[in-house]
């Protein structure tokens, strides 16, 4: 009884500890991860509680669970439109990219640690991936609103590219234990990975998405319902010898974007378990390290480190993307930095121990010296590597509570709540608003004191506005009260002056005195933009042409709709 309450006692004690300091990382700008990390550190067997915890399976086991768990909530929160435009390169990356870059590391660390080909192989297979808690909690995290191109590519990467990173870590360990398989079976592996990965994925998702919008439950029970399902995709994909990661960020995608009050229900309570899925990994790993290991370590680890984050992760993008996608090179360059490792090369080192794979303990603790150092200096650095890379575009005015009403089994009314920021507003009778349509106010809040909201009712700065619509109602309900110090923000991003997409270039020369060659005239200035960018464009792509920046201001779908054009 005394252990278990110790155990409930300590469990308590650094889940609300780490918690807790998370505020320290956003005064300090210290990455979480490498928070939650450090104290595990400090509450194992060589820091300041001394606990013992060296139970591999154990780990290995809990590191599953807790990554299905991140990797759902990564899939319900990623849009299935973002695909356009980052599909192919994310792919690219998530297997040529990964097999690249362990090629690469493992050449280093064979020299670095003086190891044969194979064992400096295996060190690059098992911190060749991204990680997906690395990158969604960073990214999120961090306040920063990348373009749709780059974010996406990230995020999809991430969440796709584990098959990859097990397939060559499983392989190279079965060729120093002897136990390697025909070149036939080996290939048969990594299809069944990819293959039952994305099917079992994609249709279990499918189907699990329209169970939810069939099924009437409690609605906190929604949540739980989605995440049994998605581990029953995880256990049954993985049974048949596909990829448990990759199916389960497949599903998560499906129910996401398979619009309904389910969606409600899930996303807070997903949220609350992926971040206690981050913190209870990242302790528990934090707990498994050795301090004084690691630092025998310490100096070969760093230098692969540092190989790893500025040659072997950019070469590997370059070769990857560049030559077969229209990116920028400075969207390269930010995508090269986030090559962000986290939590997964860790959990793959744990591989060779169970393997009993000779000298095991290199592996793990060279893996966790290197996701320590790409978490601090890279993971530290996203924001400033976003405004030099100038990947950024302007965060748009969201709601700051939305729910849908439950009224309509689809295309349901939603409860919009704002605060009235916009100082043109100020003292604006409301029936001198420019609502959308279908859209009104239900209730308006001032001092804390609610109002009934008449056409005469005149706005103040400071004022909570309640408004019921639908969710096409948002961009121009959002426009509408975005505030003086967004609106210009945005006006510096994007220009002073915006024009329609579907004005045809002749005009555009005629107005601004620009000089095309016959076959430009014809086209419309959407289209010339979208040919200059490679056919998928996103919000903040920047054309420089005579001497003026035209800034894709609004997209829908592949169709550009406005441009801003910026002087300088």
């Amino acid at each position: 009884m005394d252990a278990i309450n110790t155990l409930f006692l300590l469990s308590g004690f650094l889940l609300a500890l780490s918690i807790l300091a998370s505020r320290l990382s956003r005064q300090f700008g210290l990455p979480l991860l490498v928070l939650f990390l450090g104290l595990g550190m400090l509450a194992g067997e060589q820091g300041v509680l001394g606990i013992r915890f060296d139970d591999y399976p154990l780990a290995f086991m809990i590191a599953h669970l807790a990554l299905a768990m991140i990797l759902l909530d990564g899939g319900l929160r990623t849009r299935l439109t973002t695909f356009r435009a980052a599909f192919k390169p994310a792919m690219a990356l998530a297997t040529v990219g990964v097999f690249l870059t362990s090629g690469i590391t493992g050449l280093i660390a064979m020299w670095i640690f003086d190891l044969s080909l194979i064992e400096g192989l295996l060190i690059g297979a098992i911190v060749g991936s991204t990680d997906a808690a690395a990158v969604f909690s960073m990214l999120s995290g961090k306040g920063v609103n990348l373009n749709e191109r780059v974010g996406a590519t990230l995020e999809i990467e991430s969440g796709t590219n584990d098959p990859m990173a097990i397939f060559l870590t499983i392989m190279l360990i079965e060729l120093l234990v002897g136990d390697i398989g025909g070149i036939v079976e080996t290939a048969l592996f990594f299809v069944q990975q990819f293959g039952l990965g994305i099917i079992i994925g994609a249709g279990g998702g499918w189907l699990i998405a329209r169970l939810m919008r069939w099924v009437d439950i409690e609605p906190g029970l929604y949540a739980l319902l989605a995440l049994a399902l998605g581990l029953c995709v995880f256990g049954v994909t993985s049974v048949l010898g596909g990829s448990g990661f990759l199916a389960i960020y497949l599903a998560g995608l499906m129910i996401g974007n398979q619009p309904g009050k389910h969606l409600t229900y899930i996303l807070p309570v997903n949220d609350g378990l992926a971040w206690l899925s981050q913190i209870g990994l990242f302790l528990m790993l934090g707990l498994l390290v050795n301090p004084s290991e690691l630092l025998e370590l310490a100096l070969p680890a760093a230098l692969l480190g540092l190989v790893l984050i500025f040659v072997a992760r950019p070469l590997a993008v370059v070769l990857t993307v560049k030559p077969f996608f229209k990116f920028r090179w400075h969207e390269i360059g930010f995508i090269s930095w986030v090559g962000l490792r986290g939590a997964v090369p860790i959990v793959l080192a744990i591989f060779p121990v169970i393997g009993g794979v000779e000298n095991a303990s290199l592996y793990f603790n060279a893996a966790f010296a290197v996701v320590l150092m790409s978490l601090l200096i890279q993971g530290g650095t996203i924001p400033l590597m976003a405004r030099w890379m100038k990947v950024e575009v302007p965060p748009s005015v969201e709601p700051d509570q939305r729910g849908l009403l439950g009224v309509l089994p689809e295309n349901d009314y939603e409860m919009f709540v704002y605060r009235v920021e916009n100082e043109t507003l100020d003292d604006v009778p409301i029936r001198m608003l420019r609502f959308p349509s279908g859209a009104l106010i239900s209730a308006l809040f001032r001092d804390s004191s609610m109002l009934h909201p008449k056409g005469s009712t005149r706005l103040q700065l400071g004022d909570v506005v309640c408004v019921i619509g639908r969710e096409h109602d948002l961009p121009a309900l959002n426009k509408l009260f975005s505030g003086e110090e967004r609106l210009k923000k945005t006006q510096e991003f994007f220009g002073p002056f915006t024009v329609e997409a579907d004005a045809r270039m002749e005009e555009i020369a005629k107005a601004y005195g620009l000089a095309i060659t016959p076959g430009e005239g014809e086209m419309t200035l959407g289209d010339f933009i979208s040919q200059r960018v490679g056919g998928h464009p996103v919000v903040g792509d920047d054309v420089s042409w005579h001497g003026m920046h035209w800034v894709v201001r609004e997209v829908e779908g592949d169709k550009i709709k406005s441009v801003g054009i910026r002087f300088y």
